[in-house]
C-alpha cells in the first residue's frame, strides 16, 4: 500500500459545508436559498437570546426548529452570551459554554457538541487565557469542534486541530470566487499519486451582511457555482467531524492488507487510486 486517502461518502473526493452565526432573522433567507442548492450550514446560536416573538432581531425557538433543524442544518453553541473565549478566565469561559450547550439541548431536545468562538473568540488572549487551556476545557465540556477565524486561502485543507478549524473564507472575501472555481475545477485524479488529498470548502460570515449589503445575489452567486456537483458532498460541520474520525478510527493489519471498521459509519477511501467502501463492523481484505 502506497497511498491511501479519505474518500467521502459514496466515493466523492471533495465536500462543501457553511457556518452562520447569531442565530438571527435573516437565517431563514439563507437557510431557504442554500436548500434551493443542496448544501447544509451549520447554524451558531446564543442561547440567551432566542427571540421572544416574530419582531424580535433573533429567531425564535419555534423558526429555528421549523426553517433551521428540520431542514437537516445543525445547530451549535456560540456562547450563551456572546463572550470571546480568548478574554476571559477559564471559569467564565466553561460558564458560557456549557449553559449555551444546556440551553440549547433543553429547548430543541437534541445533543449539541459543536461550536464556533464568539467575538473573534481566540484571535487575542487575555486573563491568562490560551489555546491549550480553551481546547481542554472544551474537550471536557464534550464540545468536539469549534471554528475559528483568519484561515481565508485556497487550501481547502481538513482541520489538524479540530477546536482551531479554520475555514476557508467568509462569503465577502474578495478573492471567494476564484477559490470555488479553484475548487470547483478540483479532480485528484488529475495530480501525482501523493497528492490526490480530498478537499473541504467551508464558508462562514453572518446572514444579516447580505442584508446590510443588499447583496442576496451574491449568496445565489455563490451556491450555484458550489451546490448540485456530483462530486461533492453538502454537509454540516458535525457530519464532517463524525466521518473524518470514522475513517481515522480504522484498524490495519500490519502490512495494511486487512482493513477493520468499528465504527457505525460507512467509510469510503482510496489505495493507490483504487476505491474502497468499509461498512460498519465489516473487515475488509484488500
Amino acid at each position: 500500500m502506497r497511498y491511501r486517502f479519505l474518500r467521502f461518502p459514496d466515493g466523492k473526493p471533495k465536500a462543501v459545508t457553511f457556518s452562520y452565526d447569531d442565530g438571527c432573522r435573516y437565517d431563514i433567507n439563507l437557510s431557504e436559498t442554500i436548500n434551493k442548492y443542496g448544501i447544509k450550514c451549520t447554524f451558531n446560536i446564543n442561547s440567551a437570546w432566542l427571540g421572544k416573538d416574530e419582531n424580535d432581531w433573533h429567531l425564535t425557538k419555534e423558526e429555528i426548529k421549523k426553517y433551521l433543524i428540520d431542514t437537516g442544518h445543525e445547530i451549535a453553541v456560540h456562547g450563551e452570551y456572546h463572550r470571546a473565549n480568548g478574554n476571559l478566565r477559564a471559569i467564565d469561559g466553561i460558564q458560557d459554554v456549557l449553559n449555551c450547550r444546556l440551553g440549547l439541548e433543553k429547548e430543541f431536545g437534541l445533543i449539541v457538541r459543536g461550536m464556533a468562538y464568539p467575538d473573534s473568540g481566540i484571535c487575542q488572549m487575555q486573563n491568562g487565557a490560551t489555546i491549550e487551556s480553551i481546547s481542554q476545557y472544551l474537550k471536557e465540556l464534550d464540545i468536539v469542534y469549534s471554528r475559528t477565524l483568519a484561515g481565508d486561502n485556497d487550501k481547502f485543507d481538513l482541520p489538524a486541530d479540530w477546536h482551531q478549524w479554520m475555514p476557508s473564507a467568509h462569503h465577502d472575501n474578495p478573492k471567494i470566487m476564484d477559490y470555488i472555481e479553484t475548487f470547483v475545477k478540483y479532480n485528484p485524479n488529475d495530480l501525482y499519486a501523493a497528492r490526490r488529498i480530498p478537499k473541504l470548502f467551508y464558508i462562514w460570515g453572518h446572514s444579516y451582511e447580505f442584508d446590510q449589503k443588499n447583496n442576496w445575489e451574491h449568496l445565489e452567486k455563490i451556491c450555484s457555482e458550489l451546490g448540485g456537483n456530483d462530486d461533492t458532498w453538502y454537509a454540516t460541520n458535525i457530519e464532517i467531524y463524525d466521518y473524518v474520525n470514522a475513517y481515522n478510527s480504522l484498524i490495519f493489519s500490519a502490512d495494511s492488507s486487512i482493513i477493520y471498521n468499528p465504527s457505525l459509519i460507512t467509510v469510503w477511501f482510496t489505495v493507490d487510486n483504487t476505491l474502497y467502501k468499509i461498512n460498519s463492523g465489516e473487515t475488509l481484505k484488500i
